[in-house]
């Protein structure tokens, strides 16, 4: 466990994180907003880093948020828990990790575009 102290509108909290393991389905976990305001559906971008070849792993996005940056490409080797991506959700940067050991198949997002929780946004082979 991971203790932090966290300022938000001025008020002080004392947060305790609780480390788990990587689950095969969503590697980053984050608490669900109480409540979110409507947003009207953006036009999704076409894929422009696959290389048309899909994996048998699947890696979800845990939240909805905007890539910020992509750190593996296809064809790359990643280890379990190394960084794919990293995006920005509530304000926040988090990275999307692999869930296992693999070579990256295909990545289904670029630099700066938007997904919603449980899009597919990369595979491993």
């Amino acid at each position: 466990m991971k203790s932090y102290t966290i300022t938000v509108n001025g008020n002080v909290y004392d947060v305790t994180v609780e480390e788990t393991g990587a689950t095969p389905s969503a590697p980053v976990k984050a608490a669900a907003p109480k409540a979110a305001a409507p947003k009207a559906a953006a036009p999704k971008a076409a894929p422009a880093a696959s290389n048309g070849a899909e994996g048998s792993i699947k890696v979800t996005a845990p939240m909805p948020g905007k890539v910020l940056s992509i750190s593996a490409n296809p064809g790359q080797s990643v280890k379990r828990g190394e960084t794919i991506l990293v995006f920005e959700a509530m304000k926040m940067e988090n990275s999307v990790v692999a869930p296992e050991d693999g070579t990256v198949a295909s990545i289904a997002v670029s630099v700066g575009d938007s997904f919603e929780a449980g899009a597919v946004i990369a595979t491993l082979n």
